[in-house]
């Protein structure tokens, strides 16, 4: 048979987290929280699931919990979003990503993406036809070359990805980096898909710079979210995407036949939580910013050496003090020898990583953390 994406194999995220499992290592590879979601938005989910909210919702979510989007949209990032045309509820951030690709990129198309980019962007574009055009971020702040960036872009450049907060390396985009790319694309046909799932996790006092904010920016781009970040609830898989209505309107289309919709009850559930309990997400910078900075602590005098992550819920360190192995190599002997498990970079690269960096995740319950920094600190 001849295979659509012939270089794609089992997700890193799943590789890892199996390993973590068959050697009982302590998983702080993928990013989900060994803590449970909020007992009020279990309450609601258990309501609505005995109250019948069992049958099909409307395609682009059901209107309560667009609207519930919407409010949220324009307090945080003062953006007026139509729930009926702008807003659409789909079963995770990583349906949204592939709905966007494929509403908008055509074959021959390319799509700019900054490595180490998220490893569902690739295999978007590859099955649209279009070509990732591959741009490395530079270390140790992992910030866009934005003369790299002028220079790629071209005539079949359809689209270009952004990811802020970023996954793996925690970095952050500025006002003055949209206002880079802005700037690049305003005389181009180019649209912009910005995943920022860990809008909620910016930290040291920062803002998180949405799209949305952008005044040119959020007119060409798909701006997309993540409740299963937010609430602590990844696998429920609920998340949605905002963009303006021409732009919507073609993400529906494609969104209709890849799920249809969403779990009911569960959306009625958030959009109740949404409007009782609006401080959660005002809170959570600083909740994962306690986490971050207790983690930090705690490896401090390990022989990881390690800049302080800016947002999400993610640390990158450099173990080149430790081990000469590649980033491969050294997280599978650190999973099945040592007990903890941790994800390379290497898997969202075009090239092979040469530097020495592994990721892990602290959004863990302060024990968790603590154990496994003490067999990291004795390596």
């Amino acid at each position: 048979m001849h295979s659509k994406l012939p270089r794609v194999g089992t997700t890193i995220f799943t590789v890892m987290s199996k390993m973590a499992a068959d050697h009982g290592a302590i998983n702080l590879s993928q990013g989900f929280p060994d803590f449970d979601c909020p007992d009020l938005l279990k309450e609601l989910v258990v309501k609505h699931l005995h109250d019948g909210k069992n049958q099909y919702p409307p395609m682009a979510g059901i209107p309560e919990l667009r609207q519930q989007i919407s409010n949220k949209i324009s307090f945080h990032y003062q953006f007026t979003a139509n729930p009926e045309t702008e807003v659409t509820v789909t079963s995770g951030a990583t349906e949204a990503l592939f709905d966007a690709v494929q509403a908008v990129v055509h074959p021959g198309d390319e799509v700019i993406v900054f490595d180490p980019a998220y490893d569902s962007y690739e295999p978007a574009i590859e099955l649209a036809g279009g070509k990732a055009v591959h741009l490395a971020l530079v270390a140790p702040e992992f910030t866009i070359d934005w003369d790299l960036l002028a220079s790629s872009i071209s005539d079949k450049t359809r689209l270009i990805i952004i990811n802020s907060p970023h996954n793996p390396c925690g970095g952050i985009l500025t006002r003055a980096d949209l206002d880079q790319l802005a700037d690049l694309i305003r005389e181009r046909d180019i649209l912009v898909l910005s995943d920022e799932v860990y809008e909620h996790m910016v930290y040291d006092g920062e803002q998180h710079q949405s799209v949305l904010t952008h005044p040119e920016l959020c007119e060409r781009a798909f701006a997309v979210f993540s409740f299963g970040k937010t609430y602590h609830a990844t696998g429920w898989k609920l998340a949605y995407c905002i963009a303006r209505e021409p732009l919507m309107a073609e993400f529906r289309k494609v969104h209709q036949f890849v799920t249809f919709t969403s779990t009911s009850f569960l959306q009625y559930a958030i959009a109740d939580f949404m409007a009782q309990c609006p401080e959660h997400a005002i809170e959570l910078s600083a909740f994962y910013q306690a986490k971050r900075d207790l983690f930090c602590d705690l490896i401090s005098n390990s022989r990881f050496s390690f800049t302080p992550s800016k947002g999400t819920y993610f640390q990158l360190v450099d173990y080149s003090a430790i081990s000469d192995k590649n980033d491969m190599d050294f997280a599978t002997e650190l999973t099945r020898e040592k007990g903890v498990a941790a994800i390379p970079l290497t898997p969202f690269c075009q090239q092979p990583s040469e530097a020495k960096l592994i990721r892990f995740c602290f959004c863990k319950d302060d024990s968790t953390l603590k154990r496994a920094a003490d067999i990291l600190v004795a390596l």
